[in-house]
């Protein structure tokens, strides 16, 4: 898909970042071009996982792009047509929730935003631990939304933790060629 321009935004599912850093070098090396987007959480918290500064500058370097990272960085998305598409890989429930219910309080749901504007397709790599909880209704309302797409997912640990959800980060490039020709990856629910 040489020339396509796809936004990957990173949401504060910690633990999974590092799954989708893996997926952007991927995108990179089937020559996409990929504007990175962090939430504000992201883009500004050390955690165990990750060193702020060093995600940011293992994005930067990977994509060649800065990171956009506030809100009034994302509007333009939409009015500028910058992105043919847009990943939120991790896509966490309270993501799920403010995309679910037109909530535009961060840089990547304003990218979702903008870019929905523009009838172009918006992929989301789910990883949350109340997916069959409290966030089931805004997953369901997504999965019937126009231009939302999502790479296919199920429970990681089932006894452990029931509620919860991960996508197949790597099906997540399988899942862009899919959305950008109008349609969802089969199956969408995955042991």
């Amino acid at each position: 898909m040489h020339g396509l321009t796809a936004g990957y935004a990173l949401c504060g599912s910690f633990c999974t970042i590092a799954d989708s850093v893996k997926q952007i070098e991927k995108l990179t090396k089937n020559n996409i071009n990929v504007v990175p987007i962090m939430s504000e959480i992201v883009y500004n918290t050390d955690n165990r996982f990750n060193k702020a500064d060093e995600l940011k500058e293992k994005v930067i370097t990977l994509t060649g792009n800065q990171i956009i990272h506030t809100i009034t960085g994302a509007e333009p998305i939409g009015p500028k047509k910058l992105l043919d598409i847009l990943i939120v890989s991790p896509c966490t429930g309270n993501t799920i929730a403010k995309i679910a219910n037109g909530i535009t309080d961060s840089s990547v749901t304003m990218a979702v935003k903008a870019h929905l504007r523009n009838n172009r397709p918006v992929v989301l790599a789910i990883a949350t631990n109340d997916a069959l909880g409290g966030s089931a209704v805004n997953i369901g309302k997504l999965l019937n939304t126009k231009n939302i797409y999502f790479v296919p997912f199920g429970q990681d640990d089932p006894i452990g933790k029931n509620n919860s959800l991960i996508a197949d980060f790597d099906k997540t490039l399988e899942t862009i060629f899919a959305a950008i020709n109008g349609e969802q990856l089969q199956p969408i629910l995955i042991k």
